[in-house]
């Protein structure tokens, strides 16, 4: 029995998110970057206890505080990388999710990014 071939550029299929797992857009960070203090931090300085930013691109269907667009903070090490179309992206479960910046009313109080 032959097995079909498939062409992935001929079928495109849409991606949708299970229980509480969220797909985010990586935002990388290239090149040197400075420190508040004005330290220059070079390209390949070890960052792996650092957190790291993304977008948030899906949801499933049990995430509850977090939307579509929201900007979330999260450790490398509970994500899992995966490349979709030629674009980075981490899975993440919302538990993992450290932080959430979020579009805020204008007399809300709180941080800003």
């Amino acid at each position: 029995m032959a097995i079909p071939h498939r062409q992935a550029s001929e079928e495109q299929r849409k991606i949708q998110m299970t229980a509480d797992r969220l797909l985010v857009e990586v935002q990388t960070e290239e090149g040197e970057r400075k420190s508040r203090g004005g330290i220059l931090i070079p390209a390949t300085a070890d960052v792996s206890r650092r957190l790291e930013w993304g977008e948030v691109v899906i949801t499933g269907p049990t995430v509850r505080s977090i939307e579509v667009g929201d900007s979330v903070l999260f450790a490398p090490d509970s994500a899992y990388e995966v490349e979709i179309r030629g674009d980075l992206y981490v899975i993440l479960r919302e538990p993992d999710v450290q932080a959430v910046a979020a579009s805020a009313p204008e007399d809300s109080p709180g941080l800003y990014l």
